[in-house]
């Protein structure tokens, strides 16, 4: 699997205030470098491409928020122009972002990656990931049908980014 050339790095929840804020959820281990005042974001996709508009935004301001970060762009004057953010991605070149360490991954290579118990059984491929309120959910897909698993501490024994297999322990029921 080739290297992206872009990663998300935030997804808008909604826009706050009067003046343009974004309340931004960080997708990323460094959001007080990525969302800093003077650096550019880019308007992105869920899968991690450039929006057709291809938009830059710069920051001009940042401060913590309950939930998440709130964050003012220079291209956004108003409340008006900030609504039509609302759940939209912002995503960096690749090549702006340090590798992930050993014991991390970025969400888009889960992707396509095999699930397999401890024992080493296989349990089936990743079609698809979630961004559910508790976290990240995986779709996982079997021999009969599709079984969702929560992609974290207590479910998620490793994972390979080498050999793209995540290991899992499930409590017992989940692949039922």
């Amino acid at each position: 699997m080739p290297a992206p050339e872009f990663l998300i790095v935030g997804r808008v929840r909604k826009a706050h205030g009067i003046h343009g804020e974004l309340v931004v959820e960080p997708i990323t281990d460094e959001p007080d470098a990525i969302f800093a005042p003077g650096h550019r974001v880019l308007a992105g996709t869920v899968t991690g491409d450039l929006s057709p508009d291809q938009r830059a935004l710069h920051v001009s301001g940042v401060r913590p928020m309950r939930e998440g970060l709130l964050v003012r762009f220079d291209e956004i004057p108003d409340r008006t122009a900030a609504e039509p953010w609302r759940g939209r991605y912002f995503l960096v070149p690749a090549h702006e972002v340090p590798p992930p360490d050993d014991d991390e991954v970025y969400v888009h290579d889960l992707l396509g990656m095999q699930v397999v118990l401890v024992s080493g059984e296989a349990v089936g491929e990743v079609i698809e990931v979630y961004e559910l309120p508790q976290g990240l959910a995986l779709d996982v897909r079997r021999a009969r049908g599709t079984v969702m698993v929560p992609f974290d501490e207590r479910v998620v024994a490793g994972v390979d980014r080498v050999a793209r297999v995540i290991t899992i322990d499930p409590p017992a029921g989940l692949l039922d």
